[in-house]
């Protein structure tokens, strides 16, 4: 899978833009990287396409911009000399495909049957986008279409919104959401950039879905830290479950057998997509722990610590189960 994909997938969530006036990219750009999607499809359905992928390439480099709505191969010429990164066409025309290819720009041309699959299976894509998402079948249709082709993943766009993304997300086989509820006509005709980055920040927060765990105490033996599961039990009910590291007493506690992290202990985060929340804070220049990840029998990443620590406490994220 080209890197450009995979960058994509760590975000979740791919903008999908039209902007009718030049002037309101760089600005919109910056409102979308400030909400935490640092990614825009620029649709070539006006005049102002190849200008915003310009202005935004140039004076927003943090951002990952492509062209969307690509239906000749000039267009695509256009859209690459102006800096965009990727290629989404609404069909698979051979053609645009072809042309694409050759030059080596990346494209996710759209599909919406097993046909149209198997004919971006002939030029070796393993990324489509589905289209129209919710008008073709939406992802009941995804996961009955995937079940023969299992190598491909689907990039489904049209009706995906805050309150369906995570049907869609849920399924592995899905690499990422194209959607253009946090960028409404309305707020960037009015140059609402503000309203931009606020919705923007929901629909990251509706995907990440963050919320707490449990708290890690750290106890300065195993004695210690059976007494103190103990006393949580014994006052509020909360079942005790030893472990090899910890003793847990429901699952809101957690206590260390030994010192481990933090001064006082930590404080654990789930999150509905462990990999893309990493992405996510780290593009806030928020650092990792690497050494402290965990994975699971399967090879899949459970936990990670970030370096930082809030107020003696150390902070990791968990995946959600």
């Amino acid at each position: 899978m080209h890197e450009v994909l995979k960058q994509i997938g760590k975000i979740g969530i791919v903008p999908v833009v039209k902007i009718e006036c030049a002037e309101d990219a760089v600005p919109l750009a910056k409102a979308l990287c400030d909400g935490g999607i640092p990614c825009a499809e620029i649709t070539f359905r006006t005049d102002a396409a190849e200008e915003s992928i310009r202005r935004i390439a140039q004076e927003v480099p943090q951002m990952l911009v492509g062209a969307g709505t690509v239906l000749t191969p000039e267009q695509a010429d256009a859209a690459v000399n102006a800096g965009a990164k990727f290629i989404v066409s609404p069909g698979l025309n051979p053609k645009v495909v072809a042309h694409c290819v050759e030059k080596g720009y990346p494209i996710t041309p759209g599909t919406s049957s097993p046909s149209d699959v198997e004919q971006a299976l002939s030029f070796g894509f393993e990324v489509v986008k589905f289209f129209p998402a919710e008008a073709a079948g939406g992802i009941g249709m995804i996961k009955a279409m995937s079940a023969p082709y299992g190598g491909v993943k689907f990039m489904p766009t049209g009706g995906v919104n805050a309150k369906n993304l995570r049907s869609y997300l849920d399924f592995p086989k899905v690499l990422a959401c194209g959607g253009s509820w946090m960028v409404p006509t309305d707020l960037l005709n009015n140059k609402d950039f503000e309203g931009i980055k606020r919705l923007t920040r929901e629909a990251v927060e509706t995907m990440l879905g963050f919320e707490l765990a449990h708290i890690g105490i750290n106890a300065q033996n195993e004695q210690e830290a059976d007494e103190t599961a103990d006393a949580f039990s014994n006052l509020f009910g909360f079942p005790k479950k030893p472990g090899n590291s910890s003793v847990f007493a429901g699952t809101a506690v957690e206590v260390m057998k030994s010192p481990y992290l933090g001064q006082h202990g930590h404080i654990a985060i789930a999150t509905n997509y462990l990999e893309r929340a990493m992405y996510y804070l780290e593009s806030r220049g928020i650092e990792l722990d690497y050494e402290t990840q965990k994975k699971d029998a399967k090879g899949n990443l459970t936990a990670i610590y970030l370096k930082q620590e809030i107020n003696g406490f150390a902070v990791h994220l968990v995946q959600k189960k």
